[in-house]
């Protein structure tokens, strides 16, 4: 039972299989479908969808707002490792090529949708046009794992490809904080999160270090770390969360100003590594408690969002859809040349600079991610709907990447 477990984790097939069910759901009987994801589990709540002067929570803003907060920290605790640690993978001249292309991978995206936009005429463009994000996005978990279905898991190209997406990942956190906040922006509230994040650390992670320097038994540090675990991050991100909802961004990434506050190793394997099981520092020990959580938050996050009717089918899908299939690899392909060739900042061993337009493809899938934006870029209707089929969509760009790669003359390499 164990192993399937993991595989059902590993290959995220929760996502996968709440997301069908959600569509069968909506398109067998789209009206209880609805009710379900509306239900309102607390009426005059604290957290909430705000209405009339107060909030309401139901099942969507529990998944969406409260629940994604951890999916958003685990992405959040890679592009910090990423960038913090000696040996981050975001850090110095190797990552050049791959942030260059990162760039790429989310302008030309935005080009397609809204130069498509622009050509079908000016009333789609108004009713589009705020879901330029939408195409920018890549699932990280599934580009992973067709990247090494197309590539083999030994490839360069899959590390570029991990690179990649989570510079991508760091890139829309920012885009979802800036241009989608929820309500009206109140910034004073954002002090709450400040304070939490700098009360937890100095008090729980700093200070404790400091009182033991010179002691290598570090009893202050591991009387913290078993007697109180995570409580006081977890309390503090509570508390950040809050300070998210009422400044009016996005609550999902109430986390964030957090989890730089865990005490961390000193290295890192990478997302998907079975060799950071064996670190036993409190940011990856939290990480390797919320893995399998997370796993089922996703299995209610395509439920709750990936019911939308075939009938939905419009121009926003097919633009979201060329966003991610044609402007995802021209970008990368585009950026990753001018990176690679006239920036001389090169390709790692082994790589071809083919391979970035097949990388492009594989970032394409925008899946998760995308669904989120769409999801806060547009109200409840039709043209949420529209976009969030486009979202669907985007994991065809798996076949077409498959398709890329022998038509490119890929090959494979295995550790």
């Amino acid at each position: 039972m164990y192993r399937v477990w993991n595989f059902v984790a590993n290959y995220s097939l929760l996502l996968i299989g709440g997301a069908l069910i959600a569509l069968v759901w909506a398109n067998i009987d789209a009206s209880s479908y609805h009710d379900f994801v509306e239900f309102v589990i607390w009426d005059h709540a604290p957290i909430g969808h705000l209405h009339d002067g107060h909030r309401t929570l139901t099942l969507h803003y529990l998944v969406n707002d409260v629940l994604m907060a951890f999916f958003f920290a685990i992405a959040a605790k890679e592009v910090w490792e990423a960038i913090i640690l000696k040996n981050g993978s975001l850090r110095g001249k190797k990552a050049a090529t791959p942030l260059v292309a990162t760039a790429g991978g989310m302008f030309g995206p935005v080009a397609v949708y809204l130069g498509l936009a622009a050509i079908l005429g000016s009333d789609v463009y108004d009713a589009v046009a705020r879901g330029w994000a939408i195409p920018t996005a890549t699932d990280i978990a599934f580009s992973y794992l067709v990247g090494r279905i197309v590539f083999g898991a030994g490839h360069p190209a899959v590390r570029f490809l991990l690179l990649l997406a989570i510079a991508d990942d760091a890139a829309g956190l920012i885009i979802l904080a800036i241009f989608y906040p929820e309500n009206a922006v109140l910034p004073v509230w954002l002090l709450l999160s400040l304070a939490a994040a700098v009360v937890v650390f100095v008090v729980f992670n700093w200070l404790p270090r400091r009182l033991d320097r010179g002691n290598q038994l570090r009893p202050k540090s591991t009387w913290m770390r078993e007697k109180l675990g995570f409580w006081p991050y977890l309390i503090a991100g509570a508390v950040s969360w809050y300070g998210f909802q009422e400044s009016g961004l996005h609550p999902a990434l109430g986390l964030l100003p957090i989890v730089p506050t865990i005490p961390h190793a000193d290295r890192a394997f990478g997302i998907f590594s079975e060799a950071e099981q064996y670190l036993t520092d409190l940011l990856n020990h939290i990480e390797h408690l919320l893995k399998h959580p997370v796993e089922v938050v996703l299995f209610l996050f395509g439920l709750c969002n990936a019911g939308v009717e075939f009938s939905a089918i419009g121009a926003p899908t097919w633009l979201v859809l060329a966003g991610l299939v044609v402007g995802k690899p021209l970008g990368i392909m585009l950026f990753g040349w001018l990176a690679a060739g006239p920036m001389r900042l090169g390709l790692p061993a082994g790589m071809r600079t083919i391979d970035l337009f097949v990388i492009g493809c594989v970032a394409a899938i925008g899946f998760t991610v995308s669904l989120f934006v769409a999801s806060v870029a547009f109200p409840a209707g039709p043209v949420q709907d529209a976009a969030k089929m486009g979202a669907l969509f985007s994991f065809g760009g798996a076949l077409i990447s498959i398709a890329a790669g022998i038509l490119t003359g890929v090959k494979k390499q295995n550790l």
